[in-house]
């Protein structure tokens, strides 16, 4: 098994991920971490296509919002080709269309929306109360300490975000997961980051894909894997409402209104440690039991 990058390393490795080629003015390419994933994480592509979108705006245009359709796994073995449409330049707004693209197929497509800064009406839910901070819940390796079979191939991956559950994270064995209503975890790159707001808002919508559809499962006490559930992110939304740096802890605060048909519907909210609402995310995923038949699968091996 290949030792993971900790720390400030898998950081860089990151920031390099995210350090797409420019081919021509609206054309960008990027790669994967080779770190034996069967396919492209679903936060990676959408982190790229963001920083894709993002440098045909101008920079003091920040992204407000940002929606996302998952069309085919991606192959990390070779690049992804990003394209940006153009869609309107106002007066306060930007708006951008990043399609990713490998063997000539979309396997991911984006739209987002930039906005000048602005002064208006401000206030927000309170974060949650009696939530225990980032130290005092265990870390990633207390979990990978405890079930060192169960992790995967997470225990060989980067870990670029540090990912701390405040309950119980969906990899465990069928059993030892008890049905909860919200799923919360601390998270924050790493290391250190350069101070390009684009570059944190990357950073989070990669961060923002790692355990939002572990709340479907909390509902249930249900867990990834053998015994429990396979699944994959079909799309994702997210909306960043304030500044915020991804490399400080912030708290993401899941719940799941719905699940049916085989998909499971998940909201969060994320917040500072000071209570701050920064930023809330939507995704429906596709959520399968374990050897279950699947009667019509398409070319995107769903």
């Amino acid at each position: 098994m290949t030792s993971p990058l900790r720390g400030q390393a898998a950081v860089d490795q990151l920031l390099e991920v995210l350090d797409l080629k420019q081919l021509d003015e609206a054309t960008f390419q990027g790669e994967s971490p080779q770190v034996g994933a069967q396919r492209v994480f679903g936060g990676q592509v959408a982190g790229q296509a963001l920083v894709a979108a993002g440098r045909t705006v101008d920079r003091a245009r920040r992204v407000h919002s940002l929606h996302g359709y998952f069309v085919r796994p991606g192959d990390p073995s070779v690049p992804i080709d990003f394209r940006v449409e153009t869609i309107r330049d106002g007066r306060s707004f930007s708006v951008r269309r990043s399609t990713a693209e490998q063997h000539g197929r979309t396997i991911f497509f984006m739209s987002a929306s930039f906005q000048v800064a602005e002064q208006g009406l401000d206030h927000h839910a309170p974060a949650p109360l009696d939530v225990p901070g980032p130290d005092e819940v265990p870390t990633m390796a207390d979990w990978l300490s405890r079930y060192p079979d169960r992790a995967g191939a997470f225990a060989s991956s980067p870990r670029a975000v540090d990912v701390r559950y405040v309950g119980v994270p969906g990899w465990v064995p069928a059993g030892d997961r008890r049905p909860e209503p919200q799923q919360r975890v601390w998270m924050r790159v790493a290391g250190e980051l350069p101070d390009d707001p684009l570059l944190h808002a990357c950073a989070l919508t990669y961060a923002s894909d790692l355990s939002l559809l572990d709340a479907v499962l909390s509902m249930h006490g249900e867990v990834w894997g053998p015994g429990g559930v396979i699944g994959a992110s079909l799309d994702h939304a997210l909306w960043l409402h304030r500044p915020f740096r991804a490399d400080e802890w912030f708290l993401y605060d899941s719940t799941s209104p719905s699940a049916s048909g085989s998909r499971g519907f998940a909201q969060g909210r994320m917040f500072t440690r000071n209570g701050l609402h920064i930023a809330s995310a939507a995704q429906e995923g596709l959520l399968r039991r374990v050897g279950a038949p699947v009667s019509r699968p398409d070319d995107r091996g769903r």
